[in-house]
């Protein structure tokens, strides 16, 4: 098998999940770069890795470029990105300045792989969130013709980088021990409590940035911008794993029999659906899960064609760094490479 060149850029919770899923998942690495802001060694998992500094050059050379960037941060794509592109390296980016390009595919491999076949060496990721809500989605949809989403999500604090997990567990010792609970990543104490804010309010709609990322990226994903999307995001006081709260309008009538036989036989999806035995997703269980959870599958009883799911991922995998890398994966599988 052929091997490639591949470099990540940026080792923050994504970065270090894309070396280690990279390793994991076997792909076909002949060598393995990592780029940062400064020079210097970083060990993952007793592994000692020299990191370079990221500059247009350090691309020359280079098949992939995994850009790691955390859910909203600016800079390293917008900088070097298409820089890497003029290289002949393939970029596949997790972050969100490209997601709503027209020359960008933004791509979920198990539902619209085929988006990459004319790619212009740029591929984006899309959001977490929306990556978790379609995976179970995309094949109801098929089936049925979605019409409307209504989605309350459930973020854990990994979403938010390595420092908001350090301060929910220095929130949750202090609380334990009877101290004053101190806040610096989040506005607000995030042990304990919920805060009905993930991303930024820029306009006056009172939407977050997440939220209204979910009903864009929906539309790009499927295909249809006639799907009536409404979110609200919120971050939860748990370390990893996003949960979602799904109520779905379809054109069709699908029951909840039907839906549960879909998804048993949807890829990346795993059906955990016996509620009177405890049997339901939870984000301890997505954790470190390649596939997305799917439960509580019930009949929207408040209108026609409606369905209620549950569903729990793994916001830094198969949200971000697995994601990114299944894109790759059916890059090499099928030959989308660029013609040089």
């Amino acid at each position: 098998m052929k091997q490639y060149n591949v470099c990540v850029v940026g080792i923050g919770a994504v970065g270090t999940e894309m070396v280690r899923l990279l390793k994991k998942r076997n792909f076909p690495v002949k060598s393995m770069t990592i780029l940062a802001r400064s020079e210097r060694e970083e060990v993952i998992d007793g592994i000692p890795y020299p990191v370079k500094v990221a500059a247009p050059d350090a691309f020359n050379g280079m098949d992939f470029a995994f850009f790691a960037g955390t859910e909203g941060a600016k800079g390293a794509s917008q900088t070097l990105g298409w820089e890497a592109v003029k290289r002949g390296c393939i970029v596949i980016d997790n972050g969100d300045d490209f997601r709503m390009d027209p020359r960008v595919p933004l791509v979920i491999p198990e539902i619209n792989p085929e988006a990459m076949q004319a790619h212009q060496g740029f591929i984006a990721n899309p959001n977490c969130s929306t990556i978790i809500a379609l995976m179970p989605l995309a094949s109801l949809h098929k089936a049925a013709k979605l019409r409307r989403l209504v989605a309350s999500t459930y973020q854990a604090v990994s979403g938010t980088g390595s420092a908001a997990v350090r301060e929910l567990e220095a929130q949750a010792k202090a609380w334990a021990a009877n101290q004053p609970l101190a806040n610096e990543v989040y506005p607000h104490q995030i042990a304990f409590n919920v805060l009905p804010c993930v991303g930024s309010f820029k306009d006056d709609s009172g939407e977050s940035t997440e939220e209204i990322k979910m009903r864009k990226e929906t539309h790009k994903i499927l295909g249809d911008n006639a799907i009536r999307v409404a979110t609200t995001c919120v971050r939860v006081p748990v370390f990893n794993g996003h949960s979602i709260a799904i109520h779905a309008e379809f054109e069709k009538n699908l029951s909840p029999e039907q839906a549960r036989s879909l998804l048993a036989q949807t890829a990346g999806v795993k059906l955990l659906d016996e509620p009177k035995k405890n049997v339901y997703p939870m984000p301890i269980q997505a954790s470190g899960n390649y596939d997305v959870l799917v439960g509580r599958i019930r009949k929207d009883q408040s209108t026609d064609n409606g369905l209620i799911v549950w569903c729990s991922g793994d916001n830094i995998w198969k949200g971000a760094a697995q994601n990114a890398i299944q894109i790759a994966e059916v890059i090499v599988e099928r030959h989308y490479f660029l013609k040089k």
